[in-house]
Parts: C-alpha cells; sequence; structure tokens
C-alpha cells in the first residue's frame, strides 16, 4: 500500500516521505505551500496515487434531499395497485397502514428496457446509461442520521466526507479551483457544512460550497477577489505572511496553519480561472437552454463545466423531497426542476468524451414507505409516504457502469430491500472502487486508531461494474 494513504502511520523503518523531512527540519509544509512552485510539490506529496486502474476520474454526486420516493420514481410496484387503500403490514411492523399506489406510471425505455416513472420523461430517454440500485438500505429513518450517512459514511460522529476522501487519495487535477466543489441553491442543505467537512482529515480536503442562487460573480464567490489590493499587492502581502508563518511553524507541524496557509493561496491563484469556469454566462443560449433555466439547471451546467476543469469531486445538492404529504403534485413538480438538467448533463458529458470516466451518482438519503402518510384512506390530494431506511434505490451513471441495468430488488410492496442488498457502506466502497481506490486501504490514523470512509464494512457491488 502506498505509505501516504496512511497518513497517520510512522514505520520507523519506511523511507522518510518529503512531507516528514520538510516537517523535522523545521520549515514544515505549510511554510514550503507559501511558494506557488512548492506548494504544487507539496500538494502532490500528500496526495496517493490509486490502489488499481481507474474507472472514473471524477466524481458528479447529485444528492436529493429529503428522501425521494422509490415506489414513484425508479422502482415500480403494481402490486400496491392491487393493495390501494386496504391495510398492509411490513415485514418489520414499522410501516403498517393502508396501501398507497403510486399516482406516476411506469414505462420502458430505451434498448434495456429499464423501466422509469413519467415524472423523469428527459431522463429516461438516458436509460441505457443508468444503473439503478433498487435494493438500498441504511441504518434509520431519521433524516439528520442518514443525511450524514450517505455524505459522510457515519450517521452520528464527525468523520470526513466522500468527497474529503476521494480528493485526500487523489489530490486535485487543476491547481487554480478547489478539488471539491458543494453547490447549494438558497441556503445549506440539512446538516449544512457538515455535508461537506473534512473532519480529522487536513483542512485543505474540505469542500468549498457555493451557493447558486447568485448569478454575479462577485456575489458567487464573494470572498476570492480583494476589494482592495492589486494581485502584484497581493502576492507581496502572501511573502511577508510566508516569513512570519515560517518563524511560527519552526519546529511543529500543525496542520490548521497549513490548512489555512494553503487557503490563502489557492484563494489566489482562484481569482482568474475561477471567475471564468462559475460564468454560466460563458456558455452559449442553446446550451443554456439544454440544461434549463431553474436552480437545478444551471447546478447541472455549472458541475460539467467545473468537472471539465479539472475538480475532482462536485457534489449538488437539491433539496425539497420530504414528501409526507401531496405526494402527486409535490413529486412532480420537484423532478420537473430536475429532469432537464440531469438528462442534459449526462447527454453532454456523454458528447463531449467526458462520461466514460465521470462517475454520477444521484440519491437521497432514504426512500419512502409504501403506505400512506397523511390521509390514511390512500387517495386524494393530501396523501403522501412516510420515512423508509430499509428500501431505497440509487442510480448510477458513467465512470466504468454497466449502464441498463437494474441491480438488487425490494420485496412486491418495496417495504424493504431483499435481493442482492446494498448498504450506504457498500455504495461507497463501489465509488472508491471505480475511481482507482480500495476503501480498506483508504484510511487515515486519528486518535489512535486508523479511520476509513466504510468504517469496519462496505463491499464493492460488482454488478455495477462495466
Amino acid at each position: 500500500m502506498p505509505r501516504s494513504l496512511h497518513c497517520g502511520r510512522r514505520d520507523p523503518v519506511a523511507p522518510m516521505s518529503r512531507r516528514d523531512w520538510l516537517a523535522r527540519t523545521g520549515w514544515g509544509f505549510g511554510g514550503l505551500a507559501l511558494s506557488a512552485l512548492l506548494g504544487d510539490e507539496a500538494r502532490a506529496a500528500s496526495t496517493a496515487a490509486p490502489h488499481h486502474p481507474a474507472k472514473a476520474k471524477r466524481v458528479i454526486h447529485i444528492f436529493l434531499d429529503g428522501g425521494p420516493s422509490h415506489l414513484d420514481t425508479f422502482d415500480p410496484k403494481p402490486k400496491l395497485r392491487d393493495h390501494a387503500g386496504k391495510a398492509v403490514k411490513s415485514p418489520h411492523d414499522d410501516m403498517n397502514g393502508n396501501a398507497f399506489a403510486s399516482p406516476f406510471t411506469f414505462a420502458k425505455h430505451g434498448q434495456s428496457g429499464l423501466e422509469i416513472s413519467d415524472a423523469f420523461p428527459e431522463l429516461a430517454k438516458r436509460a441505457d446509461d443508468l444503473c439503478v440500485i433498487r435494493s438500498m438500505h441504511t441504518d434509520d429513518p431519521s433524516h439528520e442520521n442518514q443525511v450524514l450517512m450517505m455524505n459522510c459514511g457515519h450517521p452520528r460522529l464527525a468523520r470526513p466526507s466522500v468527497g474529503s476522501w476521494v480528493t485526500h487519495g487523489l489530490g486535485s487535477a487543476n491547481r487554480n479551483l478547489p478539488a471539491f466543489v458543494a453547490l447549494y441553491h438558497g441556503g445549506p442543505p440539512l446538516k449544512g457544512a457538515e455535508n461537506w467537512q473534512a473532519a480529522f482529515l487536513p483542512g485543505s480536503f474540505q469542500g468549498t460550497a457555493v451557493d447558486t442562487q447568485h448569478a454575479e460573480i462577485d456575489k458567487l464567490l464573494p470572498f476570492v477577489k480583494s476589494p482592495v489590493g492589486a494581485a502584484a499587492d497581493q502576492r507581496q502581502q502572501l511573502d511577508a505572511l510566508a516569513a512570519v508563518n515560517r518563524r511560527h511553524a519552526a519546529g511543529r507541524a500543525d496542520p490548521r496553519l497549513e490548512a489555512r496557509i494553503e487557503s490563502f493561496e489557492l484563494a489566489y491563484r482562484m481569482q482568474t480561472e475561477a471567475a471564468e469556469t462559475f460564468d454560466l454566462g460563458k456558455e452559449s443560449p442553446k446550451v443554456r437552454d439544454w440544461y434549463g433555466d431553474t436552480p437545478a439547471g444551471r447546478q447541472c451546467l455549472q458541475a460539467r463545466r467545473l468537472v471539465e476543469k479539472g475538480v475532482r469531486f462536485v457534489q449538488v445538492f437539491n433539496s425539497g423531497w420530504d414528501h409526507h404529504s401531496d405526494l402527486a403534485d409535490g413529486l412532480k413538480n420537484q423532478a420537473k426542476d430536475l429532469d432537464k438538467g440531469v438528462a442534459a448533463l449526462l447527454a453532454d458529458l456523454r458528447q463531449r468524451g467526458l462520461l466514460d470516466d465521470t462517475l454520477v451518482v444521484c440519491c437521497g438519503e432514504f426512500g419512502r414507505t409504501p403506505t400512506a402518510d397523511g390521509d390514511l384512506s390512500g387517495v386524494g390530494k393530501g396523501t403522501g409516504r412516510g420515512h423508509n431506511h430499509r428500501g431505497f434505490t440509487a442510480w448510477l451513471a458513467g465512470g466504468g457502469v454497466k449502464g441498463g441495468q437494474a441491480v438488487g430488488a425490494t420485496d412486491e410492496l418495496g417495504f424493504a430491500a431483499v435481493e442482492n442488498k446494498v448498504h450506504v457502506h457498500d455504495l461507497h466502497a463501489t465509488v472508491l472502487h471505480l475511481l482507482g481506490l480500495d476503501h480498506e486501504k483508504l484510511t487515515y490514523r486519528y486518535s489512535g486508531r486508523d479511520f476509513r470512509l466504510t468504517d469496519v464494512s462496505g463491499r464493492v457491488v460488482r454488478e455495477v461494474l462495466a
């Protein structure tokens, strides 16, 4: 295993790394990071090569905050219609109630015949790109816990996010942009910055969050461009800061100082390229119309521009999927906002030659119950669904994934995963595998133990792989 992946371990017989040498001779990683050239070298030294040949180079994770209903999107259950309005009992006695048949119609799409509901008419045209995992499950039905589980691999404790683990393992492909960017709209999603936290990993691996409700670059990226100094003046200021920090860092290795210095340097370098990359006005009206002038459409276009520029991990937060009532209209409207943008994203990546090595993942924190929530008759405008952690759906596309298939299954009513069950840890293990990373070897030593994204479990879902 590459030694730099086991960052916390100090093997006395192993060769001393460049980072260790710098720290022990009093310069420290942070001090050298203040030089542009040496900063690049230090960044490369702090990351590791893949464990095996990678199928994907980058990830776009579309997170459907709130828990979308698998039963109304990608997991058809015709038996629910037979039981509509009647009392049904769940296998674990935790979702008993009156059966609620889906108000949406499923049909087969593409050469593969993959069944998708009419909530996603545009995405359905990309059916042969999609690998739908219908047998997802997680630990409990609370939003707070399972949002963290999906995004950080643990439901309660402060753990590094998936994007932080990925950038820790693979580093950045563009020195002028963050390696990990989180896009949200109009306010942070549930759990806020915890979704893109670095936790005990070095702070430089934390995601850079951007509120995409702003179109003006100065509001979109408010702290990148200096309001008072030209680039040459800023360079002088950073060099002066370098001298102070070298004295401060002498004889110590403080990861917080290192992270802050790297942030200053990255912000300095971002001033030109970030403004260019985040400006959707650089795209033609035809392309912008293709994605759609909606929050989700603009986020998907932004995600494509970011991965095209070398950003390693882009997270797109799409909130509003917690349909306890009025599911028929609520889910339809929510899906409409997302459908066009995601379909355009897949098609655009394909035509640009990027889909083969870009992994797109779409999921929420859990699914919904086959029984009605709210109007217990199972009919009417007020009907919705409760939380369901025992069975839900995720889909993947691109980056080494075998499209046009459904993997696993829930029971005939959709209460729980029963065939080829896939836990969140398994999904994370599979994402890392496609990136060339072994989830059991990608570790970080902290507080006396070796941590990893998948904790002490997880398996690669081989059926997903092309």
